[in-house]
Formats: C-alpha cells, sequence, structure tokens
C-alpha cells in the first residue's frame, strides 16, 4: 500500500521542476539570443524575452550561411551531420549484430579470441590511431566524401559486447526449435533474434546517432570541401572569427538548429529506449 503524502509529492514536484528550470534556461536564453540582432546582445544586458529577429536570422542561415564561416548554407551543414549520424549508427548496429551473431552461435577455432580482440578496440579510439586511419582513408581516395566521414567509425566494440550479452540471454530452446523446423542460421537471425533486439537497436541506434552528430576532430581532418562540412565544425568556424567579433545571435541560431535533429531522434524512440536501457523486454 503506497502512503498518500501531499507533502512529500509538492516536494517531489518542486525538485523536478526546479531540475528542468535548470536544464531549459540556457537553451531559452540561446533561443532568445537568436531572435535579437547583434547589438542588442553586446549592450551589456543579455535580453529574457523573444525578438523581432526570428525569421531573418533563421532563414538566413539556411540559404547562405555566414560569409566569416566559409559561407556554408546551415541547412547543408544539418544535412551532412545527418547523413554522417545515420550511417555511423546503421553501419554500427549492421556490424554489431551480424558479429555478436557469429560469436555467440558459431563455433569456430579461436572464437573468444576473436571476442577479446574486438573487446580490446576499446582502447584505440579514432582520436588515437587517427593518424594511419587517415592515411588508408586518402590511399583508398576516400577524403571529402560520406563514405571517408563514417566507415573508419562504423566499428563498434561497445555495440558488439552488448549484443553479445544480450543474446547469452535467449533461451537455448529457442535455437534448437528453429533447428528444428527447418530454419537455417540467418533465418534464426532475421526471424527471431532481430525482433528480440528492436528494444536494444533502438537504445545503441539513439547513442551511437548522438556520438556521430557530435563528431568534431575526423570531420576536421578529413574533409576540405566545404560542402562536406558539418554542423559542430560550423559553430566552432563561426566562434573563432578572426579580426571581428563573431556574430552571436547567428551562433546561438545555429546552436539551436544543431540541437533539433537529435530532440527528435529521441523523442521518437524515447519508448523503446528506455526499454532497451532498463532490458525489460527480454
Amino acid at each position: 500500500m503506497v502512503e498518500n503524502r501531499p507533502v512529500l509529492t509538492i516536494l517531489r514536484h518542486l525538485v523536478l521542476g526546479l531540475g528542468v528550470v535548470i536544464v531549459l534556461f540556457p537553451v531559452w536564453v540561446a533561443f532568445v539570443a537568436s531572435t535579437h540582432p547583434q547589438a542588442a546582445l553586446m549592450s551589456g544586458a543579455a535580453p529574457l524575452l523573444p525578438g523581432d529577429r526570428l525569421v531573418e536570422n533563421y532563414s538566413r542561415l539556411l540559404a547562405s550561411g555566414m560569409s566569416q564561416a566559409g559561407g556554408t548554407p546551415v541547412g547543408l551543414m544539418l544535412l551532412n551531420s545527418f547523413i554522417m549520424a545515420l550511417l555511423i549508427a546503421t553501419g554500427k548496429i549492421a556490424v554489431s549484430l551480424v558479429s555478436a551473431f557469429a560469436i555467440v552461435y558459431f563455433r569456430f577455432p579461436f572464437r573468444m579470441v576473436a571476442f577479446w580482440i574486438i573487446f580490446l578496440t576499446l582502447m584505440l579510439p579514432v582520436e588515437v590511431r587517427i593518424l594511419p586511419t587517415f592515411e588508408v582513408i586518402a590511399d583508398l581516395g576516400m577524403l571529402n566524401s560520406y563514405a571517408g566521414l563514417t566507415i573508419p567509425l562504423v566499428a563498434s566494440a561497445t555495440a558488439t559486447f552488448l549484443f553479445r550479452q544480450f543474446y547469452l540471454t535467449i533461451p537455448d530452446e529457442l535455437a534448437e526449435a528453429a533447428r528444428m523446423d527447418g530454419a537455417g542460421p540467418m533465418r534464426f537471425f532475421r526471424d527471431i533474434l532481430l525482433p528480440l533486439s528492436r528494444t536494444n537497436i533502438a537504445a545503441i541506434f539513439v547513442i551511437m546517432f548522438l556520438f556521430g552528430w557530435n563528431q568534431y576532430l575526423w570531420p576536421l581532418i578529413v574533409t576540405t570541401d566545404e560542402s562536406y562540412t558539418t554542423i559542430v565544425m560550423g559553430i566552432y568556424r563561426m566562434v573563432n572569427v578572426s579580426d571581428e567579433q563573431p556574430q552571436w545571435h547567428l551562433v546561438m541560431a545555429t546552436a539551436m538548429l544543431a540541437l533539433l535533429p537529435p530532440v527528435v531522434v529521441i523523442l521518437v524512440m524515447q519508448r523503446l529506449f528506455v526499454k532497451g536501457l532498463v532490458e525489460t523486454e527480454k
């Protein structure tokens, strides 16, 4: 029996409300700044109410960008980041699903050695192996391309480990029943394992999408063509302009636009994402 204590209920709501205010206040300040001209932000007092430049600032960024930051339209930068994040997330999931399936359900020599070699690559992120990785991508002619942006980041030891741990919780009777019904390995993988893995796939997709969306160092190194500029690179260039003051109203507008795709992905996949994290559907 749950006790009804109005004082505790009010206190919980106050704490939650305070947390929401603390989290959302910087976002509100950034949004307000994106609706004002530059002069209003340089006056010494930050405005807390929206201004009258919302449509002008955002339409300018989406159409032409900032000349001080290369003139790449923000819409193109958002598209590049979205394609990169989507390819990285789907690629990591596809590779990890198949590799975990092979490690758990197939018996071949040095199976566990292969798994631990994959797992040890967690100590070798792309920042550690960036020079040899760049040399390979350059030799293959994949600079300034979506392939060069995504392929070196596709392999994921973390996702392989998580899928392996999940497959180990699936009863062996399912595999035996599928074998008795005449299902081959790939049919068992497609018709049984994939549906059971949907919550894990959703959770890993959200995490890997955010990982790909926030990439900065690798896109900076592997691309020199402005048409492949990502949104994170664009924000950095807008802030670090030389010989003049950054256009903070446009920087804040770009930051607000960069916030939208990850938020949409999280909201759309929230239910499956939470289930995948708490492992309710096993």
